[in-house]
Order: C-alpha cells, then structure tokens, then sequence
C-alpha cells in the first residue's frame, strides 16, 4: 500500500509540473514582443520596426519635459521603450517616421547626445522626425499617441545618411 501511495503522489507531481511547465510556457508565447531593435552601420542604413501604442504613462515624465533642442515632448505611451535603435557608426542625418495610418502619433528617442521629440503638431497626423547629427550608441525609442490608451499599429520607418 505504501509503495502504491508513493506512486500515485510521483504520478501527481509529475502532473503538476507539467501543468506549470504548460502555463510558463504560453504565458511566455503570449507576451507582446513590443520591444525590438534595428542596427544600422555601413552595410545597413535604413529598416522597418512594427508595434503598437496604446500605454497610459506620460512619455515627458520618461525624460525632463523637452528635448535637446527645446521642444515640448508630449504623448502618451508604454513605461518601457517600443524600440532599440542601435548606430554603429555616425549618422549626418536620420529620417524617422511613424506610419499608422495617418494617426496623430508622438515620438521620443532618447540615446546620445539626449534627447529627441516630434509630434505632428496641428496636423493631427502620423508624427516624422528628420534631425542631423547621430552619434554611435544605443538609442531608446518610444511611441505615442496624443491621447492616453489610444492603440495604434504602426510601422517605424528609419532611413539614414
């Protein structure tokens, strides 16, 4: 009897790890992949990330209200960044532009030499931000939407020179 109890409490346990096995593993498949990252360097200037908005978080709060060259940052978006920009070498210019369809989306890089916002102002539109001088690093960069919890797929769309 002790041997048949014995069996019956491995057979369960078993069970139970194989049931946690299971729930670890499509909590881990249904994660959002929001946070990818493109790299340019000499043999790769341009690329295409997709996402979505739709996060409650002031993206001025992630940085100190205005970027490098004393424009508002406003929209809202997700705590953590939708995306990596990674440059291995300078860039005179980059050309950055959020296609969702003609939404009115926001845009906030942070990286070297700081920080970088564009909104599409009045227009109400998809959001592009073409600024000169991008030094090698890592940049953070988050999309956003003029109103909180607004979703919206997107395209981000990087060129460089």
């Amino acid at each position: 009897m002790v041997r048949y109890t014995q069996k019956i409490a491995m057979w369960g346990i078993g069970i139970s790890m194989a049931i946690a096995s299971l729930q670890f593993s499509s909590r881990t498949i249904a994660q959002p992949d929001t946070f990818k990252s493109l790299t340019l360097n000499n043999q790769t200037t341009s690329g295409v990330m997709m996402g979505s908005t739709g996060g409650t978080t002031s993206l001025p709060a992630v940085v100190s209200n205005r970027d490098r060259q004393g424009q508002a940052c406003i929209g809202f978006g997700d705590s953590t960044p939708n995306h990596t920009l990674v440059l291995e070498r300078p860039f005179s210019s980059l050309t950055i532009r959020v296609d969702s369809g003609g939404g009115d989306t926001t845009l906030l890089i942070s990286g070297p030499g700081g920080v970088r916002c564009a909104d599409a102002g009045e227009s109400g539109r998809d959001v592009r931000l073409q600024q000169s001088d991008w030094q090698p690093g890592s940049y953070r960069v988050w999309i956003g939407t003029v109103t909180p919890r607004t979703n919206r797929d997107y395209r981000l769309i990087v060129r460089g020179n």
